[in-house]
């Protein structure tokens, strides 16, 4: 990965800032997105990708973060019912943090149980209106269920606040190919 000096100095001064509460409010997230904006440094962005979702798995609740942990191990390992339990605990126990939502609608979409992924995608986004993983899934509900400009539109969303996202790119790419093809 190609990291510049200003890089290499951004990542390491946000790291040693401390959390700032929940995972979304957490102040280092502006940095970290406003830089994502302007960089053309696909390792940068790629790291700095990383470190959002590194923040945003982050709870101040160490039973929400075990909680988290069981939820993706499960999910990874495609036991999606266990999984489903550790997410819509999670939920229960920090109703304001918005990855459990978006875990959760992980977990509904690998399902395809597509309206509660929906919902739980949507209260990701009045948490986090930047989260571009939920806007994505979004796209990509759209997408499974036959809406095309739907999903271009989530994908299009997801785009605006991260530039970076290669298969959220040619997903949309693909789809304004095929609205094209469609409206002639």
């Amino acid at each position: 990965m190609g990291y510049t000096f200003a890089t290499i100095g951004l990542l390491a001064l946000i790291s040693l800032v401390p959390p700032a509460g929940a995972s979304q409010t957490d102040e280092r997230l502006d940095t970290l997105f406003g830089r994502l904006q302007t960089t053309d440094n696909n390792g940068e962005a790629a790291a700095l990708t990383q470190l959002i979702w590194e923040i945003w798995h982050q709870s101040d609740d160490n039973v929400v973060n075990d909680l988290m942990s069981k939820g993706i191990e499960e999910m990874s390992l495609r036991n999606y019912d266990a999984a489903l339990a550790a997410f819509n605990k999670v939920v229960e126990v920090e109703p304001k943090f918005a990855e459990g939502w978006n875990k959760r609608a992980t977990v509904y979409y690998l399902m395809q149980e597509y309206e509660p992924s929906i919902r739980d995608i949507e209260r990701t986004l009045e948490l986090e209106p930047r989260h571009f993983g939920a806007l994505s899934g979004l796209g990509l509900i759209f997408f499974a269920i036959g809406n095309d400009g739907a999903a271009l539109g989530a994908l299009e969303a997801a785009l605006k606040v991260n530039p970076h996202l290669p298969g959220a790119r040619t997903r949309a790419e693909q789809l304004r190919r095929r609205l094209r093809n469609k409206s002639f």
